[in-house]
């Protein structure tokens, strides 16, 4: 493995992930999914501001300058940035008190894939939805652990992951409205005892970097699937990158202490705090989320 980090925010997180940057904010937003907690800081470093959330919550998407969507366990919420308020958008499984959001991100066309999960990682508790002009519609179900949810740049593409099998799928997207187009196929799988796929990032020239849970780095795969290289993180549980910075070519990673007890959280001290890569990076950021 190659490539070294520094610390970006030392704020330990049980479940850190879905880190988003606002570009026009020059700020990443993250989640601490099981502290019910969303934490932002600006691109160059500084103080982590915390705010506690009344529900979990896992992704956001940039709706302007004032107004994020935030994806959580029972709905999509518009956020003002200035206040914190939230304000339901639309249900998400709100009737099932079982499961709660997880992965998501905006596809080039503004629609957003957003996945679903059980609290404690039911077999086959969890989907895949997409949400567009105000339509939701659940794409794929009898899913584990949804993660990995990426686009190519020219939206022609999509992968997503189910962690608990180890399989990055692969599976060709309308670059005009974000739906799947035929099957999917499998892209990369991560054998067990190696880990297994958690989120990922598509750069700008079609590589995709993934966080392997339990294997502390971050793989980074050609188009045609294969592992071209694998970037350490100093921590087992790194959940997800994010492209930074004013040109997106920083990354950050987020990391959790999720399932830890004492003795693990002695062996693992870098553990819930998330990271930098000291290396630049081709990256780019994800559009507005399209509301109407």
């Amino acid at each position: 493995m190659g490539g070294t980090t520094s610390i970006f925010s030392d704020t330990v997180c049980a479940l850190g992930e879905g880190p988003a940057a606002h570009p026009a904010l020059g700020r990443l937003f993250w989640f601490d999914i099981l502290g019910r907690r969303l934490l932002e800081q600006p691109f160059a470093s500084g103080h982590t501001t915390v705010h506690d959330l009344p529900v979990m919550a896992s992704v956001m998407a940039v709706v302007d300058d004032h107004t994020q969507l935030i994806a959580a366990e029972n709905g999509l919420y518009l956020r003002d940035v200035a206040s914190g308020r939230l304000s339901l958008h639309a249900a998400l499984e709100a009737d099932n008190p079982a499961t709660r959001s997880n992965d998501g991100r905006v596809h080039p066309c503004g629609a957003l894939w957003i996945g679903t999960m059980g609290k404690r990682a039911e077999t086959g508790a969890g989907a895949l939805y997409w949400f567009f002009r105000g339509e939701l519609r659940r794409l794929f179900s009898d899913i584990s652990i949804i993660n990995s949810i990426a686009f190519s740049p020219d939206g022609s593409a999509a992968w997503f992951a189910d962690t608990a099998l180890g399989i990055i799928w692969r599976i060709a997207t309308d670059p005009v409205t974000g739906l799947p187009q035929g099957e999917r196929q499998v892209f990369a799988t991560i054998p067990a005892g190696e880990g297994g796929p958690d989120g990922s990032v598509m750069d700008a020239d079609g590589l995709l970097w993934n966080a392997r849970w339990g294997g502390g780095c971050l793989d980074v795969y050609a188009p045609d699937g294969r592992r071209i290289r694998s970037v350490s993180i100093p921590t087992r549980q790194p959940s997800c990158p994010a492209f930074i910075g004013p040109n997106a070519d920083r990354m950050a990673v987020t990391t959790a202490t999720e399932g830890y007890d004492n003795a693990a959280l002695a062996a693992d001290p870098q553990a819930g705090r998330t990271f930098l890569l000291t290396e630049t990076v081709r990256g780019r950021f994800d559009p507005p989320v399209r509301l109407a």
